[in-house]
């Protein structure tokens, strides 16, 4: 018995369709197989290309499909590459909405990212005064909104690629994207978490690896690599040593003692001492005692 198109279009709906860009030049045309709308993703396999990715999706964009392109981080010299890649996903695969939750320093710097894919983003935080300072650095180049359930909702049905970066000190990260939130999104949307060390923002979010960074869920595209800056591992190493220095220099040049009551920012990052919490969101998320850092040390 043949195969029809309606045949090939009804597996669609339960499975997920993948196309190398070796095997998309076998095909002439997308259209005739596949109904419009109908979510393609583009695999990068070792070896392969950057740029025979980014054709593919255009391929697969002006034949009416939802192109879902990959690109592997081990695959890209360095950051003007990525910026270039990411332009072009904007300009030929059709991305243009994304919304970001949290407006702290990952926020605002995947916001920066995605509105130099010429992408129109919203910004959304629980802080207004942190989204009036967002306000009055970028203006009318980017939204901002209050981070509620209800304002999310009404954001998912429009927004190609939604990057979590929300960090509670000391405690899990809130769900801020529940599983029946999802049915909301257009199937080929993405879920971004940088989140997922503490637990995730979504509640679908599961730990994935560099080697294997994917998964779907109703059709939604997960992103949830733990240790995100392993990717870069010699670049992060370098920044995160080029902040931590000073902070291990007075550790032992002074004790750890007199250097924590020295830094009152130091002091704000101890959790423990002598058996006594000493930081209010962990002794809340495990349910003991909060003690003050410097009746701790005094102890």
């Amino acid at each position: 018995m043949p195969v029809t198109i309606e045949d090939i279009a009804k597996s669609a709906s339960d499975w997920s369709i993948e196309v190398t860009p070796a095997g998309a030049t076998k095909i002439e045309s997308f259209a005739g197989i596949l109904e419009e709308g109908t979510t393609v993703n583009v695999t990068f396999l070792p070896g392969s290309d950057p740029l025979d990715t980014i054709a593919t999706a255009k391929r697969l964009a002006d034949d009416g499909m939802n192109a879902v392109p990959h690109i592997a981080a081990r695959s890209l010299q360095n950051k003007e590459q990525l910026d270039d890649l990411l332009k072009r996903m904007t300009s030929e695969a059709n991305v243009r909405e994304v919304l970001v939750i949290g407006g702290g320093v990952v926020g605002i710097n995947a916001a920066r990212m995605a509105m130099g894919m010429g992408a129109q983003v919203t910004l959304a935080d629980r802080s207004v005064k942190r989204l009036q300072e967002i306000d009055t650095l970028y203006g009318d180049r980017l939204q901002t909104v209050y981070s509620s359930r209800a304002n999310i909702e009404s954001l998912l049905p429009r927004t190609d690629a939604v990057i979590g970066a929300v960090l509670v000190p000391g405690a899990a990260a809130p769900k801020l994207i529940t599983r029946e939130m999802l049915e909301l999104m257009q199937p080929g949307s993405v879920l971004v978490d940088v989140a997922i060390d503490q637990g995730g923002c979504f509640e679908t979010s599961m730990p994935t690896t560099h080697q294997d960074p994917t998964f779907q869920i109703n059709g939604i595209v997960h992103y949830c690599v733990a240790n995100m800056p392993g990717a870069v591992a010699r670049t992060s190493t370098l920044a995160l040593t080029n902040v931590t220095q000073p902070f291990i220099s007075a550790l032992a040049n002074q004790g750890v003692r007199q250097a924590l009551i020295n830094d009152p920012h130091l002091l704000a990052g101890l959790n423990v001492h002598n058996g006594l919490v000493t930081l209010q969101p962990v002794a809340n998320a495990q349910g003991y005692e909060y003690v003050d850092p410097r009746q701790a040390l005094a102890s």
